[in-house]
């Protein structure tokens, strides 16, 4: 929930209201997305239109055979040529066929998502390899003690509504451990939805056996799965990824919802144009779908269309750039406009440090993909140098800059009561303000959002509180919250079993 601002003197007192829980909660998450629409109807429609004569004419190259057999029993073509192309009437079927919504299941049930719509939700995602640390400022390789301490931390803060492992555990070398010990450290320490990635098809059912353990027992995981799988089946330019592809296959055989992630890179992989780049991303996008109808008809997936940004003058990967705030924006348009649960990237700060750079595209960015709807926003959270680094304290701030946005999202209630023409008349007539009101009063906690972070004093009073800037007091609170929050969602006998199956390494 959001936290609070106290009225009250001294600053340890309004530290401690600041961490109290809000009466009402002016900004929860889940708020409705969509005002904002960059494309104009017939814009949304000559890019779809464009996609689709992409893949009805161009279509995909590298088709994995067992793929190939079950795309051309779903009405695909093989050109001759290798590649394999999708009629229209395939991918509108596919389209009709796709599950709309459907619920990002938590371990506990209270922190369950539902996706689809224009409910907008913020979380994480990425492959950080390196961290920012919260000692030394300095980043250096992410180790698996990293990634368990951002998933105690995250487990902590209300807008990161679900996880996907945000750095990669470098010093763990082997593949399998690797996966294994992801998947170990989300289970671990949070019980809110969460999200992997299996780096081979052959890693998953073993894992899907550690998650029966915590889920109660053999089967028990894919009754209500709490662990999704993020996927890239797609490489840009127009062509399946082998591996990737094996890995889908396995994670529907074990009921594991997934988000097939397209991530072109305009200018690179896909063209410098906005809407060129859109056209083919979104046929790649829909390729991954009609390969899921292909496989499981309904079957659940984020359209996870996440258009990535290059500079040209250097080739540089540009997260935080205004092209990439319109263009996930766009993508969230489409897909909403197509009717699918919507995935993209946002928040995806190119500084290196928490600065104003940091701020001013992570605000930028993150706003326009929530004002556009998207559902899922990706990268949200905690992601710093482009994505190659993660942060500590970067979680903090940007869970509180999502309370703002939704927020904004949240609009204004225009009711009677809410119009104040009895109050405007009270006032004038009596003492000339509105302050200590009953109608001030009701519109405190309802209407408004506190910032526990952002300092909102008088100079004078910031210098005697040691001028700290939001570094400093996200570090302070970082801190706070890895001392003092060690959760063991694994029972002692379900940690026992896993260990004695598993090589966990912590």
């Amino acid at each position: 929930m959001c936290a609070k601002r106290a009225l009250g003197s001294g600053r340890k007192g309004r530290l401690a209201k600041r961490a109290a829980k809000p009466v009402l909660d002016p900004c929860p998450p889940g708020q409705i997305g969509g005002t904002y629409k960059p494309l104009t109807e017939a814009d949304v429609t000559r890019i779809y239109d464009t996609a689709l004569n992409l893949l009805a004419h161009l279509g995909l190259g590298e088709v994995p055979a067992r793929l190939h057999a079950d795309l051309c029993k779903v009405g695909a073509i093989d050109d001759g040529a290798g590649r394999i192309l999708f009629p229209r009437t395939l991918v509108e079927n596919a389209i009709a066929s796709a599950a709309k919504s459907f619920v990002l299941h938590g371990r506990d049930p209270a922190r369950s998502v539902e996706v689809g719509g224009q409910r907008v939700h913020f979380g994480t995602g990425g492959a950080a390899v390196q961290t920012l640390d919260i000692d030394s400022r300095s980043y250096r390789p992410s180790t698996l003690e990293d990634l368990h301490n951002f998933t105690r931390l995250q487990d902590t803060l209300a807008n990161v509504s679900w996880y996907t492992r945000c750095c990669v555990a470098t010093d763990v070398p082997d593949i399998f451990d690797l996966d294994v010990n992801t998947a170990y450290a989300l289970i671990k320490n949070t019980t809110k939805p969460t999200a992997t990635s299996f780096t081979l098809a052959e890693n998953v059912a073993p894992i899907v056996e550690m998650l029966d353990i915590a889920a109660g027992g053999p089967g028990a995981f894919s009754k209500r799965p709490f662990m999704k799988a993020h996927i890239s089946p797609i490489i840009s330019p127009m062509r399946f990824g082998e591996d990737a592809v094996d890995v889908v296959y396995e994670c529907i055989k074990h009921s594991i919802p997934i988000s097939c992630i397209t991530a072109a890179q305009a200018g690179a992989t896909a063209p410098a144009t906005l809407a060129g780049f859109l056209a083919q991303s979104l046929a790649e996008t829909l390729a991954s779908l009609v390969m899921v109808h292909a496989i499981k008809p309904g079957f659940p997936m984020v359209f996870s269309n996440w258009p990535l940004v290059i500079d040209l003058r250097t080739g540089a990967f540009s997260g935080g750039s205004g092209e990439s705030a319109v263009l996930n924006a766009a993508s969230a348009q489409i897909s909403n406009w197509l009717g699918l649960p919507s995935g993209v990237a946002c928040s995806m700060t190119d500084a290196k440090a928490i600065d104003a750079q940091y701020g001013m595209e992570k605000g930028l960015t993150s706003l326009a993909a929530a004002l556009a709807g998207g559902n899922l926003i990706y990268e949200s959270s905690g992601m710093t140098a482009s994505l190659l680094g993660a942060s500590f304290e970067a979680f903090i701030l940007d869970d509180e800059m999502h309370s703002h946005t939704y927020r904004a999202l949240r609009g204004i209630e225009v009711t009677d009561d809410n119009l104040g023409y009895e109050a405007i008349i009270e006032a004038v007539k009596g003492d000339g303000h509105f302050l200590g009101g009953a109608h001030t009063l009701a519109a405190m906690e309802r209407d408004y959002f506190y910032p526990a972070l952002a300092d909102r004093d008088q100079p004078v009073t910031w210098a005697e509180n040691g001028s700290k800037d939001a570094w400093d007091i996200a570090q302070d609170r970082a801190r706070h919250i890895l001392a003092t929050h060690t959760p063991e969602y694994l029972t002692p006998d379900q940690d026992a079993a896993i260990r004695a199956k598993f090589n966990i390494l912590t």
